[in-house]
């Protein structure tokens, strides 16, 4: 079962909340501001955190940023505010996915699932095709005596692309995984980091990124 840890000020936000993740069969716990909340971290074994934005002592950015800098899990931020300048901040400071209240619990729950399918799939942080390993808490990609270092988003796409080689992934999938459903930006943000990512790679002969007209792109690996 897992454990999603739901941070609001708001008693009747928690319990709402709860109820439709107890129903999924989620187990909960509640913090009533961000310092509640740091201290359950290094208590609890967490799989995902919903964080309110408004909070006292310490807000739903600073918390997002604190969580990222101790644990690796998937966070969604609820909260009022529904400004464009708003999602990019919690963007920024780590979220993987933004909904603003109201909202409807349902949807809420589609969120969390496809948030913990994605860091399920992706739990394994090393993946090995050919004589290449890609290790993705490293961000080191290496074939022989080559070793090249990636950016944090870079190597997260690389990564994704490699989970299923040969597989065609659209831009939007991409950005999906690994900028979130609400990201504001748009698909030409793919097609720069597969450009970096090509020149980087071109010192490794086993692995190739793939444009597939029309669709999106591919990871080829060639055979050892």
């Amino acid at each position: 079962m897992n454990t999603i840890l739901v941070v609001d000020d708001d008693a009747h936000i928690r319990k709402l909340i709860r109820l439709y993740l107890e129903n999924s069969n989620y187990e909960v716990i509640e913090a009533s501001d961000g310092q509640e909340a740091l201290d359950i971290l290094g208590k609890h074994s967490l799989d995902l955190a919903i964080v309110d934005v408004m909070m006292p002592k310490i807000d739903g950015y600073e918390l997002t940023e604190d969580i990222r800098s101790f644990i690796d899990i998937p966070i969604l931020m609820v909260t009022a505010k529904g400004e464009s300048q708003d999602k990019v901040k919690g963007f920024r400071a780590g979220t993987d996915d933004y909904l603003v209240k109201p909202f409807d619990p349902v949807e809420l729950i589609l969120r969390v699932e496809a948030l913990l399918k994605r860091y399920n799939i992706n739990a394994e942080s090393v993946i090995k095709l050919g004589n290449t390993t890609i290790d993705k808490d490293r961000l080191i990609v290496q074939s022989g005596d080559n070793r090249v270092t990636l950016k944090k988003k870079e190597c997260e796409l690389l990564f994704v692309l490699a989970s299923s080689p040969g597989k065609i992934f659209t831009r939007n999938q991409l950005i999906e995984k690994i900028w979130g459903y609400d990201y504001e930006g748009d698909e030409r943000t793919v097609d720069v980091h597969v450009k970096r990512l090509r020149e980087q790679l071109e010192v490794l002969n086993d692995i190739t990124i793939t444009t597939v007209r029309g669709l999106g792109y591919r990871l080829e690996a060639m055979d050892d």
